[in-house]
């Protein structure tokens, strides 16, 4: 309904412009007043805005109708009627038989050259049909069945039939007869060509829209075709001058609107089915090009707007009294047929930019790729522009002339092509960004010999993407609202005041912007890391915004930290990692024996196929590391990737307990008793009658409950 809107507002400012063309044209104006006014016309300022409501007053005054159309009629209806009474009682030389038979004889002149030709069409075409190179072919036997048939005998069997009116006389009987001919044919010939058109779309899941359109739609289309050729018809000097002026042209009039009436009915009955033809694409299609699909799905339901529009327009220029009924028609019909013409010129340009197959597109640049999306929405743009002017010259304007003869066509052209570089400058700009941070981005074909993206790339790029995007809609914003006719000035100086204040009453806001500024430049942690923060905090990065980090915790809790209170970071995933055992064994055991078990459970690590893709290097030994009152604790370790080491350590203990366990000279260690000092409990010892202080003596420590 919007673009309804915009199409209604479009062609009344087109009619304004065509102010000065048609007080050129208009009989009975003097050539003065062709020639530019004294007056220069007058500025018009404010943008696209201003140049819209200068003209708001001009193009209520153009839209106001005729207060005098009733009587009008009333006019030309009596005018007709006296023509009627004229043309009954007017004495002729031959009799109202005879004038009977030129209608009846050339009426069958027709009739039987058209049946000649189409029984031979007919049987033509189902012999043709029957050839191998067509068994398979649906749609050229559906294109035979009305070409050979319908559109050849039509066209052939009007020339016969004008020729055979050469050998009567003037008559009203032929001058109708010659009128029904021609409109038959035309009729005919157009219901024809419109299926013949619509045979080329039956394919795949389109099958059911085209048997509807073909079962519903070939008796409209003639019916159509028929009143059309006969207004035409009606309005011809000959015709005129045989039946009156008055009389043909309200008769013209009437089948004009029966015509129009009724192409709009059909339009809106087979809104659905050509929606459908249009929507479907093939599925390969509709996975590689989703917007082409969704700008497809959105003009399958507004195709028949612009139709319905254009027949409101012939409806209400048939309906006012005027001489050039008959060429509002033609531009209804010429408006048919340019929007037909321009369906199927999208279409072909369509299919040459989209009709390489997938290993193209592959072997094809990105940059490539997309300035040839970019190419054609520019050259569906300007289809469209010229569509419009075409549209404008044939109701009598010109998009052209408004633009640059009429100071407002001057005003809104100037704001539209400003407007229009502008988009375009920013959407190249973003194109060329855009292509340049998704190649980046995106992983090679071949991970052996091509480098992978770093997460640091991971990490800045899309940031960097989602900051170019928002400068570019605000300076498109910005300059956009400036050609409007906006004054944008106040919204800067608004801006700055309110960013100031806000960056005063938001210090902790800023500080977290900064930190986490320098945090992702100097590449401290990357999506995907496993980390530690001062704060307590643990877990793998999720995402990083300009202000917090989300972490993912062991227990699947999401943290979001502010940058701000992160002093120190702990990160557990660059590079490499150590898989590090400490292992403690009794004095008993053999410490030769030992080792090699703990090189035998590290070689089956080495074997493993799902665990040897952790590691970076074989086992290292390092021997006894210490020896204690509880045994002796041997160490070794893994280099791993980073986050490899936690399985590796989980699947070395599991190997080792095994192997220990099956050996009897290797024994893990236990924790001994400790020894302590302990008083003996025993009765004091006399010597020379001298009591003797008895001396500590060493006791095992018992073990202590807890």
């Amino acid at each position: 309904m919007i673009k309804f809107k915009t199409a209604i507002l479009l062609g009344a400012l087109l009619f304004l412009g065509s102010e000065e063309l048609e007080a050129a044209t208009i009989p009975g104006v003097p050539a003065a007043a062709a020639t530019p006014p004294a007056h220069p016309q007058p500025l018009v300022e404010g943008g696209l805005l201003g140049a819209i409501s200068s003209s708001l007053d001009e193009v209520q005054d153009k839209l106001d109708l005729n207060e005098n159309l009733v009587d009008a009629w009333r006019l030309r209806a009596d005018r007709a009627a006296d023509e009627v009474d004229q043309l009954v009682n007017r004495p002729s030389a031959r009799s109202a038989w005879s004038v009977s038979g030129d209608f009846l004889l050339l009426t069958a002149v027709w009739a039987g050259v058209f049946g000649l030709l189409w029984m031979f069409g007919k049987s033509l075409a189902e012999r043709l049909c029957r050839h191998r190179l067509l068994l398979s072919r649906e749609r050229g036997q559906a294109l035979l069945g009305y070409v050979l048939p319908y559109s050849i005998p039509a066209v052939v069997s009007l020339p016969l039939t004008l020729y055979a009116s050469h050998l009567l006389p003037m008559s009203a009987g032929r001058a109708l007869a010659l009128c029904l001919a021609y409109a038959t044919s035309s009729g005919l010939f157009a219901a024809s060509l419109v299926m013949s058109l619509v045979v080329l779309f039956n394919a795949g899941h389109k099958r059911r829209a085209v048997r509807i359109i073909r079962q519903d739609s070939p008796r409209p289309l003639f019916v159509i075709g028929f009143l059309v050729a006969l207004s035409d018809a009606l309005t011809s000097p000959q015709i005129a001058h045989q039946l009156g002026s008055n009389l043909t042209s309200s008769i013209a009039v009437f089948t004009g609107l029966a015509a129009t009436i009724s192409f709009g009915l059909l339009v809106f009955r087979m809104r659905r089915p050509v929606g459908q033809v249009i929507r479907i694409l093939p599925l390969a299609q509709r996975r590689s090009q989703p917007a082409l699909r969704e700008t497809l799905r959105i003009f399958s339901g507004l195709w028949y707007w612009p139709i319905l529009l254009m027949v409101l327009v012939s409806v209400i220029n048939l309906i006012s009294v005027s001489d050039d009924n008959q060429q509002v028609l033609r531009s209804a019909l010429f408006t048919t047929i340019l929007l037909i013409a321009t369906v199927f010129l999208s279409t072909t340009l369509h299919h040459l930019f989209k009709s390489r197959n997938e290993a193209e597109v592959r072997r094809s640049s990105a940059y490539k790729e997309r300035f040839l999306n970019l190419s054609h929405a520019l050259l569906r743009i300007a289809m469209a522009i010229v569509f419009i002017d075409i549209l404008g010259r044939i109701w009598g304007v010109s998009l052209f002339e408004f633009a640059v003869t009429n100071s407002v066509g001057r005003a809104i052209s100037d704001s539209l092509s400003h407007i229009g570089l502008i988009f375009l400058a920013t959407w190249m700009v973003w194109v060329v960004l855009d292509t340049a941070i998704q190649e980046a981005l995106k992983p090679p074909v071949n991970k052996r010999s091509a480098r992978q993206p770093s997460t640091r790339v991971k990490t800045i790029l899309p940031l960097l993407r989602n900051a170019i995007k928002i400068i570019l809609v605000v300076i498109c914003a910005i300059t956009t609202m400036a050609n409007l006719g906006i004054n944008v000035a106040p919204f800067l100086a608004g801006a700055g005041v309110i960013g100031l204040a806000i960056g005063f009453g938001s210090q902790q806001l800023v500080q977290d912007v900064i930190t986490g500024l320098f945090i992702i430049i100097e590449d401290t942690l990357s999506i995907g890391d496993w980390v530690v923060l001062d704060s307590g905090h643990a877990g793998t990065v999720e995402g990083l915004t300009i202000r917090t980090l989300r972490l993912r915790d062991g227990k699947g809790f999401v943290h979001s930290v502010p940058f701000g209170q992160i002093k120190a970071v702990t990160n557990q995933s660059r590079q490499f990692a150590y898989a590090f055992f400490s292992v403690q064994f009794t004095y008993d055991t053999d410490v030769d024996k030992a080792i090699e078990l703990i090189r035998e459970a590290g070689h089956s690590i080495s074997s493993d196929p799902f665990l040897k893709y952790n590691l970076q290097g074989p086992l290292d030994v390092f021997g006894v590391d210490k020896m204690d009152l509880n045994g002796v604790v041997l160490t070794a370790q893994f280099r791993t990737v980073s986050g490899g080491q936690y399985a590796v350590s989980r699947a070395f203990n599991q190997r080792l307990k095994k192997l220990v366990d099956n050996s009897p000279w290797v024994h893990f260690a236990q924790t001994y008793p400790q020894q302590v000092l302990m008083p003996r409990q025993a009765e004091p010892v006399m010597e020379d009658g001298v009591e003797v202080e008895h001396s500590a003596v060493l006791m095992p420590d018992r073990l202590r409950p807890q």
